[in-house]
């Protein structure tokens, strides 16, 4: 059976990569759907995204990596592929993602959605995580393949966040009376 592993991937993460190695096991092919999603504003562009994820991902011979725009469904669709693939790190991706699940049902009668639970070691982690550590100079390298870290590092280099200097607040003076 074929699954979709559909998401932003701006940019994968270790937990990601899990997900991915995992699904391998379990799937004879899994296809890493990388979306262009218009509400979103990526860092890296769509090809960056997937030449990312096409390099992390080589060492496994069932896992093709290409990209969509539209309704993962539709996607699905036309890849022939039965399964979603979702990754679970806490309570609230659980509800999000049953909601998600249950509207792809509504679209695609045939299209099943399996949850695998993320690995321990990797239930906090999110892009929006390692992004905001990189941008202010934080270490990704537990975070991240070793070549999203050195394109994460590259990017915030040529773009730095706008800090604003430290407000700094004079010292109350003490109350002495007389």
């Amino acid at each position: 059976m074929i699954a979709i592993y559909p998401g932003s991937f701006d940019p994968i993460t270790l937990g990601h990569l899990d997900i991915i190695e995992r699904g391998d096991r379990l799937f004879e092919k899994v296809i890493v759907a990388v979306l262009c999603n218009p509400s979103k504003s990526p860092i890296f562009s769509l090809e960056k995204r997937v030449a990312q994820i096409r390099r992390c991902t080589q060492h496994l011979p069932n896992v093709e990596v290409a990209s969509f725009t539209g309704l993962t469904t539709d996607y699905a669709r036309q890849r022939n592929a039965g399964v979603l693939l979702r990754g679970l790190r806490v309570l609230s991706d659980f509800e999000k993602e049953l909601q998600m699940a249950h509207t792809n049902k509504t679209l695609w009668d045939n299209i099943e959605t399996v949850f695998l639970a993320t690995s321990n070691e990797y239930s906090f982690l999110s892009s929006s995580v390692v992004k905001e550590i990189a941008k202010f100079g934080g270490s990704v390298d537990h975070l991240v393949p070793d070549n999203v870290a050195e394109d994460l590092y590259q990017w915030y280099k040529v773009h730095p966040p706008q800090v604003s200097p430290p407000t700094i607040m004079p010292t109350p003076q003490p109350f002495i009376e007389g």
